[in-house]
């Protein structure tokens, strides 16, 4: 900047101080620029330092602000600081009562001049820093676009004073340096989401056992070709698609895939679980409801379509939907107009839509148990995902895969799966297909405590076998586990514990001696729960609800 001015007087003929005080309007000019030269406020507060020694006995240029709330004044920029290399953020505690005279006091007076030494007004005072007490000084209070109040001091050299005129220049310097506090704070602000940001980024990236978000598909290559090929075909269009497979084989990870690859990337991707939602909710969590349309409706909430609008919305084990579900869910797949519960007005989305399933919709069509267009609508595109036991030769990658991520997760040193572990993999028949693996190896690194995988003692087959489920007419005994490996899936343990109750109940699900009160559950979640595992109430019947 020097040197720009030293071009400058040359270009002239004349002095700085006598130009700028000719030509006021370039000195403002000069000021503005350097404002929008550099985002942080000590960059440019120094620059522009260096600009007002020309017109003013300025030594030393400080930018405060003020805190109401915290009842705190900090040091965003100080130009002696900066030249000395200090960077931290100098901190003055006032109480409330200093706070309030201050505000009182600049609101009637932008800007005071100081002589030196002179502290009596204390709404001053309370702003200099305390190496600034002793010195002639001006001091401007100036509001911010976001709301912050700041302060404007300047420092006169050792010996010098302010003139009047001095005054009148700081106060047109308050706006330039209210934009420049402003935009210093929007660069904090931002600074700080992005380290959040990453914080969380490298939090969920722990917890999902991954070190890149990428999402990568193991067997894309061997027994998923044919499933990845297909999606390559469908990825760019906006037909609906529907994901057939047994639990476990991966269904949300190739809807994902269709989603991240499709034009739809840069919107929102939501997955709902149909099975999940009662049927007296899932009208207002997939449609949404307005206020006062039912009880407990206080405020209008959008539903799954809405907030998936532009993007694409994958409905898990659409299978589960109830008959009036069904009939909404066709409306919006012919001509992608919804409507609220309670709401008068049709509101269109655009949303794709993935469906997934592991129960066979055809059957289910023939039996009068799923509407037969919305099948139609569904499977225009329909993509198989084969279970485990079918695609063997995925299972030492898959092994690597989850070994890898145990490690991260838990962690523990790598240690990748022998011969030995892979060939007691690929003997396992795998009814829990890819998530029953993933499963298995986490289960392994945590006994092998980061020395091997114990994948024999993780797979069971050096322990007794869990015990069968109960016949429907034996009453419920307590599990007694010996071992790690006699621990059963949650689910499976579920479907057991019910199973036990409507067998006591002889299938009375509602009623004070139904199994819902057994269980302590509302009838109708207990219903949701078991359609979810699979769980035919009738064969446990002997008499009416």
């Amino acid at each position: 900047m020097r040197n720009g001015t030293a071009k400058a007087v040359a270009a002239t003929g004349s002095e700085p101080e006598t130009r700028w005080m000719e030509h006021p309007g370039d000195l403002m000019l000069c000021v503005w620029q350097e404002i929008c030269r550099h985002a942080e406020i000590t960059e440019s507060t120094a620059a522009i330092a260096c600009l007002l020694r020309q017109v003013m006995p300025l030594e030393r240029a400080i930018v405060r602000q003020i805190d109401c709330q915290r009842s705190v004044v900090e040091t965003w920029a100080d130009t002696a600081l900066a030249e000395s290399g200090d960077t931290a953020v100098l901190r003055t505690t006032l109480s409330s009562g200093q706070i309030s005279r201050v505000e009182n006091a600049w609101r009637k007076q932008r800007v005071r001049c100081l002589a030196q030494g002179d502290t009596r007004d204390e709404a001053v005072a309370c702003l200099l820093p305390a190496d600034a007490q002793s010195s002639a000084a001006v001091l401007g209070v100036f509001a911010t676009p976001g709301g912050f109040l700041g302060v404007l001091i300047l420092i006169a050299a050792p010996g010098e004073r302010f003139a009047p005129e001095h005054a009148a220049l700081a106060e047109t310097l308050l706006e330039p340096f209210a934009a420049a506090l402003e935009n210093d704070q929007r660069l904090r602000e931002m600074a700080a989401l992005r380290a959040a940001a990453e914080a969380d980024k490298e939090s969920l990236l722990h917890r999902l056992g991954r070190k890149v978000v990428v999402e990568s598909v193991v067997g894309a290559e061997a027994g998923l070709r044919e499933v990845m090929e297909r999606v390559d075909l469908v990825r760019r269009s906006d037909v609906t698609v529907l994901l057939l497979g047994e639990t476990g084989t991966g269904k949300e990870v190739i809807a994902r895939i269709i989603h991240s690859h499709s034009a739809r990337a840069p919107h929102a991707f939501l997955r709902v679980n149909c099975g999940a939602i009662t049927p007296e909710l899932i009208d207002s969590e997939l449609f949404g409801h307005e206020r006062g349309a039912f009880t407990g409706a206080t405020e209008t909430r959008s539903g799954w379509f809405e907030r998936a609008d532009g993007g694409t919305l994958l409905l898990d084990e659409v299978g589960e939907l109830p008959p009036a579900a069904q009939v909404r869910l066709l409306r919006i797949l012919q001509d992608g107009w919804l409507e609220r519960v309670g709401g008068r007005q049709p509101i269109h989305v655009d949303v794709r839509i993935v469906a997934a399933t592991h129960r066979d919709l055809a059957a289910m069509v023939t039996e009068g148990r799923f509407r037969e267009d919305l099948w139609y609508r569904l499977a225009v595109f329909p993509i198989f995902l084969p279970p485990l036991r079918q695609r063997r030769e995925d299972i030492p990658a898959l092994a690597v895969h989850f070994a890898e991520r145990a490690a991260i997760r838990f962690s523990l040193p790598l240690v990748l799966p022998s011969d030995e572990d892979i060939a007691l993999l690929g003997e396992y028949p795998w009814p829990g297909n890819i998530r029953e693996l993933g499963a298995v190896i986490d289960r392994a690194a945590i006994l092998g405590n980061g020395e091997r995988l114990k994948v024999g003692p993780a797979l069971g087959l050096s322990a007794p076998r869990v015990p069968a489920a109960p016949a429907a007419d034996a009453p419920a005994r307590p599990l007694r586990l010996g071992s790690f490996a006699q621990i059963l899936p949650l689910d499976e343990a579920m479907k057991q514990h019910i199973e036990a109750a409507l067998t006591v109940t002889k299938g009375r699900i509602e009623g004070s001696r139904g199994a819902a009160a057994a269980l302590k559950i509302n009838p109708h979640t207990l219903r949701a729960r078991m359609r979810k595992l699979g769980i035919d109430w009738n064969r446990f019947r002997l008499d009416g609800e």
